[in-house]
C-alpha cells in the first residue's frame, strides 16, 4: 500500500502536467503526446486509486484505469475529427469563394467583351452582343438593370429610318424604295428590334411575386412596336421618344410613374387593363392613334395637359385621391374609381 500512495501522487502531478502541456503546446504534436501522457496518468491514477479500495480486484481496478485513459485518448481523437472538419470547412469556403471570384472576373469579361462589341460595323456581331448581354443578366440577376440600362442606351442612339417619315403609323406596311444606303438602315433596324424584343424579355411578369423591379430609360428614342404586354416595371421615362406604329403595352404594372411627357405616338396606343401605381405624366404628349385605356387604372397624379386622342377606346379610372392636371384641353375621358360612369375631374 504505501506503493500506492507514491503512485497516485505521481500520476496526479504527469496528469496535471500532462494537461498544462497540451494548452501551451496547442499543437497536433504536443496535444498527442499530452493525450498519451494523460492517458497513463488516469490509468495509474484510477487504478491506484481503486486498489486503495479491499474491496475491489485488481482485474477491476486495472480495466477501470484502462477506460479512465481511453477516454482520453478518445477526446483526442474527437478533436482531431474537429480539426479535419474544420480545416475541410475552411477549404471548401476557401474554393467557393475563388469560385465566386473566377465567375465575376468572368462575367466581367464577358460584359466588357459584349460592350465592345456593340460598336462593332457587322450588324450581325451587334445582335450577337446584344443577345450575350442578355445570356449574362439571365445567369447573374445582379448585372440585369446594368444590362438593361445598355440595351435602352442603344435604342437611345440617334436613327431614323424612311418608314418613320413614310408610315409612322405602321412602319412594317411601308413600300420599300431603293436607296444607297437602305440596305444599311434595315440591317441597323433589326438590331435595334432585336433590342426592344430582349428588353422585354428580361422585364418579369406582371403577375410575379415580389420580383425585382427594373427601371426603363427610353428618352428621346426612336421606337417601333413597342412590346411591354403584361410586364412589371419600376420607373418608366419615355420623354421626347417617338413610338411608330402600335404601341402594345397592355397589362403592364408599374410601381414608379410612367412619364411620357412631350412624347409622340405615332401609333395606336395600347394601355388595355395597366395598373399606374404611381403616376402617369401624359403632358405634351401627342397621340396620333388609338388610345385604348379600358380597365386601366391609375393612382397618385396624371398629367393630361395635352390635346386629347381623336379616337378614345374607353376611359382611364383613376382613384378618387388621384390628383388630375388638364391643359386647354379637357375633352380626356377619365372613370371615377367609385363611378361607372364617365367623369372630367376639374382642373
Amino acid at each position: 500500500m504505501d506503493v500506492l500512495w507514491l503512485v497516485i501522487p505521481g500520476a496526479v502531478a504527469a496528469l496535471v502536467t500532462a494537461v498544462l502541456a497540451g494548452y501551451t503546446l496547442m499543437t497536433r504534436r504536443g496535444l498527442l503526446q499530452a493525450s498519451v501522457v494523460g492517458a497513463l496518468s488516469a490509468l495509474l491514477l484510477v487504478t491506484g486509486w481503486l486498489l486503495t479500495d479491499p474491496g475491489v480486484s485488481k482485474g477491476d481496478a486495472l480495466k477501470t484505469g484502462g477506460l479512465a485513459g481511453g477516454a482520453i485518448l478518445a477526446l483526442y481523437g474527437l478533436w482531431i475529427n474537429d480539426r479535419r472538419r474544420k480545416t475541410e470547412e475552411d477549404r471548401k469556403d476557401t474554393e467557393v469563394s475563388r469560385t465566386q471570384q473566377d465567375r465575376e472576373r468572368i462575367s466581367d469579361e464577358r460584359f466588357a467583351k459584349a460592350i465592345e462589341l456593340l460598336g462593332h460595323e457587322a450588324d450581325q456581331v451587334r445582335v450577337g452582343a446584344l443577345h450575350a448581354l442578355a445570356g449574362l443578366a439571365q445567369s447573374r440577376p445582379a448585372y440585369t438593370q446594368t444590362v438593361l440600362d445598355v440595351l435602352c442606351s442603344y435604342l437611345r442612339r440617334p436613327f431614323s429610318h424612311p418608314s418613320y417619315r413614310d408610315r409612322p403609323d405602321d412602319p412594317d406596311q411601308w413600300e420599300r424604295k431603293e436607296g444607297p444606303d437602305l440596305d444599311a438602315l434595315d440591317r441597323e433596324r433589326q438590331v435595334r428590334v432585336t433590342a426592344h424584343r430582349l428588353i422585354t424579355g428580361l422585364l418579369p411578369a406582371a403577375d410575379a411575386e415580389s420580383p425585382a423591379l427594373y427601371d426603363l430609360d427610353l428618352t428621346g428614342a426612336n421606337l417601333e412596336y413597342l412590346e411591354l404586354t403584361g410586364r412589371r416595371i419600376g420607373l418608366l421615362v419615355a420623354r421626347r421618344a417617338h413610338l411608330h406604329g402600335i404601341s402594345r403595352l397592355s397589362g403592364m404594372r408599374l410601381e414608379q410613374p410612367a412619364l411620357f411627357s412631350d412624347a409622340v405616338f405615332h401609333g395606336t396606343v395600347d394601355f388595355f387593363g395597366s395598373e399606374f401605381g404611381d403616376g402617369l405624366s401624359l403632358m405634351g404628349t401627342r397621340i396620333d392613334g388609338a388610345w385604348r385605356v379600358a380597365h386601366s387604372q391609375v393612382r397618385r397624379f396624371i398629367d393630361l395637359r395635352a390635346a386629347a386622342p381623336r379616337e378614345q377606346v374607353g376611359a382611364m379610372t383613376v382613384a378618387d385621391e388621384t390628383e388630375v392636371k388638364f391643359g386647354d384641353d379637357t375633352a380626356w375621358s377619365l372613370q371615377s374609381e367609385q363611378s361607372a360612369g364617365v367623369t372630367r375631374p376639374k382642373r
